[in-house]
C-alpha cells in the first residue's frame, strides 16, 4: 500500500498517545496509558460520555468478584468462560476470552480504584434492569437451561451503585480519574484524518474551535440535551444536535496533533449512519439506533484511510425486552403466523434477533387471564423508573388486545388464527404431559394457556415507537490484534500506530450482547489499547535516545 502523507497545518501538539473519543472505552484507554506513564491527549467530538453515559452503568463481571462473594454468589473464571464461550460463539479467540474471564475480578478492583462503587444486593427475579433495591443481577441468559447446562448460573451484572440509570455516574468517575491522572481532554474536536509516515500512524488532523472562541457553557448544555433527546425522541434530538454542530463548525479551524506511540480509536459504533446500516444490516434501517447520536462509524471511516480491516458489520443487538414483569415469560411469543419461534426466557436481545431477522419484525406475547393478573401484581416491585412509562402503556387499553378466545384474539391482532390456536394447543399439551419445552424454557416459566380471557402485547418494532420503542446498537467494527488492540489489515498485518477499542472494534460482545458485556469489553479493550500504545511510545522514545 502506498505511503500516505497528509499535508496540512503544522502539528500543534505532540503526545505519547492520542485517544479519539471520550466515552467508556476512550476513558479507559486514556487512564491505562496515563497509568503507564504516557502523556495523553483525548480528542472528543462533543463533550464526552457517548453511549456509556446514557447506559445503565452495568458491567458484566464474574469469576468470583468481591461483589459476588458479598452476595453469596459462587462463581469461578472457568464457569464464566464456559458461559461466555457459548454466548460469544467465537467472536474472539479462546485465549482472549480466557484472559477476560481470569481478569474479571481484577477489573472490578481496577474500576474501584477509579472511584466506582458496587454493591452486593442481589436481585432475586429476572429483569432487564433492577430497581434501586438491587445492584447485582442475572443480566444475560445464565438461567436459561441451554446455558445453565454448560455453566453453573451466576449473577454477573454489576450495576454501578447509584440511583436509577447509573451510566452517568459510571462515566463521570472515569472522566474524573482520567483528568486527575493528567490526561488532556479537548472537546468539540472532530478528527478528520489520520496522519501517516512510512506506513505508521503518527497523528491526526482535526477540526476544533479556535482557542478563545470556544462556545460557552450554554453550548455544552444544548449538546447534552440534544443527546438525551435523541435517545428518547430522535427527531427533536437530531434537530438540536444539528444546531449545536453548526455553532461548532463556524468557530472551528483545522489542527494537527502527533502521537509517539499511537492513536486509539474509541468513537463507538455506526448505528446513526443510515447508509452504513442499509449496507450492512438492512433489516434494521427503519429502527432507531440507541445512543446520543455520535455513533456514526467514525472509527471505521478513519481506519479505511489506512486499509484497516472490518468484520461482523452485520452483527446487531436489537432490544425488545418482555420483562419486567417476570410473569410475561410464562406466556408464549408468536410470529404473524401464530407460531412460537423462541424461548420466552431468553435475554431480550437474544430474542429480538430472530424477531427482526427471521420473522419480519412481527411478534406478540400471548397470555391468559391468570398470567396477566400475576404480571399486574408484579409491577410495583419489579419496575425500575424507566420501565414505568412502557408498562403504563402496555397495561393501558391502548397497549394490548383482549378477547375471550385465542381465535378472536388472533383476528384482532392480525395473527393467523389457526396457527395461534394450534401453537397454543401444542404448548399446553406439552405442559400438561410434563414433556420438555420445544424451545428449552424451564418448568418454572411454563404455564398452560388454559383459561381466558386472553391478552396479546404487540412486540413488533412499530407497535408504538413513542411509548414502547425498540432500539439497537452495532457490534462489529475494526479487526484488532487481540494481544495488543492494534488495528490490522485484511491479511492480519498490524497497522503500526493504530489501535481500536470498545464498539469501534470487534470484541467480546460482537456476536451476542447481554447487559454489561459492552461496558466490560470497553474496559478490557480500552485498557489493552492504552497500555500497548503507551509501551510503543516508550519504545519510540528509547529508540530516539539511542539514535541520538
Amino acid at each position: 500500500m502506498a505511503v500516505q502523507h497528509h499535508h496540512g497545518p503544522p502539528a500543534d501538539e505532540t503526545y505519547d498517545v492520542i485517544v479519539v473519543g471520550f466515552g467508556g472505552a476512550g476513558a479507559c484507554a486514556a487512564i491505562a496509558a496515563a497509568e503507564a506513564g504516557a502523556s495523553v491527549l483525548v480528542l472528543e467530538r462533543s463533550y464526552g460520555g457517548g453511549s456509556t453515559a446514557h447506559s445503565g452503568g452495568v458491567v458484566y463481571a464474574g469469576g468470583g468478584t468481591d461483589v459476588q462473594r458479598g452476595a453469596g454468589v459462587a462463581d469461578t473464571p472457568d464457569q464464566m468462560f464456559a458461559y461466555l464461550k457459548k454466548e460469544t460463539q467465537g467472536a474472539v479467540a479462546d485465549e482472549t476470552l480466557r484472559a477476560f474471564a481470569d481478569g474479571s475480578p481484577g477489573m472490578i478492583g481496577w474500576l474501584r480504584k477509579q472511584g466506582l462503587e458496587f454493591d452486593s444486593s442481589l436481585c432475586d427475579y429476572k429483569t432487564s434492569y433492577p430497581t434501586n433495591r438491587h445492584y447485582l443481577y442475572y443480566s444475560g441468559n445464565e438461567l436459561v437451561p441451554e446455558f445453565a447446562d454448560v455453566a453453573r448460573p451466576a449473577a454477573r451484572g454489576h450495576r454501578t451503585h447509584a440511583k436509577n440509570f447509573t451510566g452517568a455516574v459510571y462515566y463521570e468517575r472515569l472522566r474524573r480519574s482520567a483528568l486527575e491522572k493528567g490526561v488532556t481532554v479537548r472537546p468539540l474536536a472532530d478528527v478528520r484524518r489520520l496522519i501517516t509516515e512510512d506506513g505508521k500512524v503518527v497523528g491526526v488532523e482535526f477540526d476544533a474551535p479556535e482557542r478563545g472562541r470556544e462556545p460557552g457553557h450554554w453550548h455544552e448544555k444544548l449538546a447534552k440535551a440534544a443527546g438525551k433527546l435523541t435517545i428518547y425522541y430522535q427527531p427533536v434530538g437530531s434537530r438540536l444536535s444539528r444546531a449545536a454542530d453548526t455553532v461548532q463548525r463556524r468557530r472551528s479551524r483545522t489542527y494537527q496533533a502527533r502521537a509517539r506511540g499511537g492513536v486509539v480509536l474509541a468513537t463507538g459504533g455506526f448505528g446513526f449512519d443510515k447508509e452504513m446500516i442499509r449496507r450492512h444490516a438492512p433489516r434494521y434501517v427503519d429502527i432507531n439506533p440507541l445512543g446520543p447520536g455520535g455513533e456514526t462509524g467514525s472509527a471505521v471511516k478513519l481506519g479505511a484511510q489506512v486499509g484497516a480491516a472490518t468484520d461482523r458489520m452485520d452483527s446487531i443487538s436489537g432490544w425488545r425486552f418482555i420483562c419486567p414483569p417476570a410473569a410475561f415469560m410464562k406466556g408464549i411469543v408468536v410470529n404473524a403466523q401464530g407460531r412460537r419461534f423462541t424461548n420466552e426466557q431468553l435475554y431480550g436481545a437474544t430474542m429480538t434477533k430472530p424477531l427482526i431477522e427471521e420473522h419480519g419484525g412481527r411478534g406478540f406475547v400471548i397470555l391468559d387471564a391468570e398470567t396477566w393478573r400475576l404480571a399486574r401484581s408484579q409491577l410495583r416491585t419489579q419496575a425500575a423508573f424507566f420501565h414505568v412509562p412502557q408498562l403504563a402503556y402496555i397495561f393501558s387499553p391502548f397497549g394490548h388486545r383482549k378477547a375471550d378466545s385465542l381465535a378472536k384474539l388472533a383476528r384482532a391482532c392480525g395473527i393467523d388464527a389457526s396457527g395461534l390456536v394450534e401453537a397454543a394447543a401444542e404448548h399446553d399439551a406439552a405442559v400438561t404431559a410434563g414433556e420438555p419445552d420445544a424451545f428449552g424454557k424451564d418448568d418454572e416459566h411454563r404455564h398452560s394457556l388454559a383459561k381466558g380471557p386472553y391478552y396479546a402485547v404487540d412486540i413488533s418494532p412499530d407497535a408504538s415507537p413513542v411509548f414502547y420503542p425498540i432500539s439497537f446498537i452495532t457490534l462489529g467494527g475494526l479487526v484488532v490484534d487481540e494481544h495488543t488492540g492494534a488495528s490490522v489489515r485484511e491479511g492480519g498485518e498490524a497497522i503500526p500506530g493504530l489501535y481500536a477499542a470498545g464498539r469501534s472494534a470487534v470484541g467480546i460482545c460482537s456476536n451476542s450482547y447481554v447487559s454489561g458485556l459492552s461496558l466490560a469489553d470497553a474496559v478490557f479493550s480500552g485498557r489493552r489499547a492504552g497500555e500497548h500504545a503507551a509501551l510503543s511510545a516508550r519504545q519510540s522514545t528509547n529508540s530516539e535516545k539511542e539514535t541520538a
